[in-house]
């Protein structure tokens, strides 16, 4: 194991930082913007911005990164990203929020791929599965203390800014003095949805309609928080207790789907997340503890349902065009993630604060129709062996690293283009009979 974390451990450590810093960034925002009066139809702009800045980085930071190499292009990125949220102290309006945030989160797109193309760079064949489950590791544990920051001390207008703008600066020293040679130039997401779409219906429609449900609790369930009178630490550990809940169920939910068609998984976890959301809007519970413990609930349902969306996909596409799927579907993702924080907000405003939730009920209730209209169409095929996937570490670089991905093609395998056959198997419930040689090899999940 050391031999394998000491050649990472700077990068590891300057994701930390930098993980620490958009956790607590992330949560800050709706938060202070809430407390200054802004509306929640502005609060939710907010949270498309950075959605839009994200997407944005996601295909042109690696042309940035071309140019100027990655050390300097890591460098930029997380100093422009602490002089953003020191801005956000300085100039507070609704209109500067939106613009510094779509900033923030195209700065956070190009950190993410550099690093991310970093280890990609120092994985091999014999520890690539175990530098993946390191670095999510890491990516949930800072993200979450970046949110429980908000519990030490009682929130005032510059002190937690200023810990984010030094947070992002820390990011920058483990690479800055690295001495690791410069990895190979980053790879661009492209979406070819019409492609996505003829391998799986199922993936694109999800990752979109996840997207909304994600985008929106990710922006506005602080806000929900202290408007039904929770405090500020009790918002934050709300957050945690949501991702929390979502880390604990995705393996579990992974592993379940290894052993039958992924959609039933899908389905139940819209299922519960039906569940969960109208007994929220429902009951519109005020007791910290029953909140916290419903928020565990709700993050159990949404978080596994995209990595299992991209399971679902890869089931139906060649090894090698594993990273091409991924960076399509995850456009796909930040489509729904710009949109659902604009719904979302308007369904808080229609209603009560708990229409967040109800709003997420609508959404996973169309998509379960869906899934349940789709396996009408199209029988199961099982493959490959589910891998967990967070919502916290979303670039292309991140497919890279996965176990599973092979050199990216140029294009899409000719199962998912348009002169080949479809990958449509019989109907009906039962999964297709593969050739031995398709079928995915025993190992861990």
């Amino acid at each position: 194991m050391a031999s394998t974390l000491i050649p990472i451990a700077a990068l590891l450590l300057g994701s930390s930082f930098l993980l620490m810093a958009g956790g607590l960034h992330g949560l800050l925002l709706p938060l202070q913007g809430s407390a200054t009066g802004f509306t929640t139809l502005e609060l939710g702009l907010i949270g498309t911005g950075w959605s839009i800045g994200f997407m944005a980085g996601s295909l042109l930071v690696p042309r940035i990164v071309r140019r100027v190499g990655h050390v300097r292009g890591y460098g930029s990125m997380a100093s422009i990203a602490a002089v953003a949220i020191l801005l956000n102290i300085l100039i507070v309006s609704p209109p500067a929020w939106i613009v510094l945030r779509a900033l923030s989160g195209f700065c956070f797109a190009g950190a993410y791929m550099i690093v991310e193309s970093w280890l990609n760079e120092r994985a091999t064949a014999e520890n690539r599965g175990t530098i993946f489950s390191i670095y999510q590791m890491v990516v949930f544990t800072s993200s979450t203390v970046g949110q429980l920051l908000l519990v030490l001390t009682p929130p005032s207008d510059f002190f937690f800014f200023a810990i984010g703008a030094i947070l992002y600066c820390l990011a920058i020293l483990p690479t800055a003095l690295s001495t690791a040679k410069n990895p190979q130039p980053l790879n661009a997401a492209r979406l070819d949805i019409r492609a996505l779409y003829r391998a799986s219906p199922v993936a694109v429609v999800g990752c979109f309609m996840i997207g909304l449900v994600n985008g929106t609790f990710g922006t506005l369930g602080p806000v929900y928080a202290v408007r039904i009178g929770l405090p500020v630490a009790e918002a934050s550990v709300l957050m945690a207790a949501a991702m929390l809940g979502g880390s604990l169920v995705q393996f579990p939910a992974g592993r379940l789907s290894d052993r039958m068609d992924r959609r039933r998984v899908m389905i139940g976890g819209a299922v519960a997340t039906i569940v969960v959301g109208l007994a929220i809007f429902l009951l519109r519970p005020r007791q910290p503890e029953i909140v916290t413990g419903l928020a565990i609930l709700f993050g159990a349902s949404i978080y596994p349902m995209y990595g299992l969306a991209v399971a679902h996909a890869n089931d139906f596409a060649t090894d090698h065009d594993f990273v091409k799927i991924a960076g399509g579907l995850l456009l796909v993702l930040g489509l729904g993630l710009m949109i659902g924080p604009i719904l979302g907000s308007l369904a808080m405003d229609w209603t009560v604060p708990e229409g967040l939730f109800a709003f997420a009920a609508l959404v996973h209730g169309l998509l379960a129709i869906y899934i349940v209209y789709r396996m009408t169409r199209r029988a199961a095929r099982r493959r490959e062996p589910f891998r967990g996937m967070s919502l916290k570490a979303l670039t292309l670089e991140s497919a890279a690293l996965d176990p599973r991905a092979e050199p990216l093609p140029e294009t899409f395998d000719e199962a998912a283009s348009p002169g080949a056959p479809a990958p449509e198997a019989p109907t009906g419930d039962a999964p297709a009979a593969e050739p031995p040689s398709q079928q995915a090899p025993p190992g861990p999940t």
